[in-house]
């Protein structure tokens, strides 16, 4: 089953991309993403295989970014892939059946191609402008989740639709009243110093959506 709240991970203050994950597994974390971006995978794999020793201690889930070659190599949950990576039926060759796969849309014509393309989930936004992204494709808001949303129910799209880009706790319990399946966040978990208690307030605006 797919969770409903992913952590993206980001380089926090002081430390590294595993630091950052291991305080969100500590605080009750179970859906992470390793996101490096603009190095090579050779350098990634020893964050891959760290993070996903991380998650299995937690019974956490990982999802590697970009890369299904690395998400092979440790055998993670699963991979997510942007707009610009591999196609989703070239990433299923290299990972099989056993791992999912996650795909960015920002359209809904990316939503049909991610349905059409067989992903497991996908990844709706940006919400909002967000630091962590470059080459940021144009802001859906909550306007446009609405929108979306409306057409996704229309066209009887059962594929679990997740916002991300910028999401912070106060703008969860709106984006889930469009029919949102998920949320997706980074910075609003990453530095936090009363981690625990940030996440534990995410997840009762997800109990009372009765999700």
């Amino acid at each position: 089953m797919i969770q409903h709240l992913q952590y993206i991970s980001q380089t926090p203050e002081t430390g590294t991309h595993i630091d950052a994950i291991e305080q969100v597994l500590q605080a009750g974390g179970k859906w992470i993403q390793l996101r490096i971006k603009n190095k090579a995978e050779a350098e990634i794999l020893p964050f891959a295989k760290a993070a996903q020793a991380l998650c299995e201690n937690y019974g956490a889930k990982l999802i590697i970014n970009d890369y299904p070659h690395l998400a092979k190599a440790v055998n993670s949950y699963g991979v997510h892939l942007g707009l610009q990576d591999m196609p989703v039926p070239e990433a299923r060759k290299i990972i099989g059946k056993h791992q999912i796969i996650g795909g960015t849309a920002n359209t809904f014509e990316h939503i049909r191609q991610r349905v059409a393309e067989g992903a497991d989930y996908i990844g709706l936004g940006p919400f909002r402008f967000t630091r962590t992204k470059e080459n940021l494709s144009p802001i859906v808001g909550l306007e446009g989740y609405q929108k979306l949303m409306e057409r996704v129910k229309k066209a009887g799209i059962s594929t679990p639709i997740i916002a991300i880009g910028g999401i912070e706790s106060a703008d969860i319990p709106a984006i889930l009243e469009t029919g949102i399946y998920g949320i997706a966040i980074s910075a609003a978990l990453t530095n936090q110093t009363q981690m625990a208690a940030v996440l534990e307030e995410i997840n009762s605006k997800f109990s009372i959506h009765s999700i």
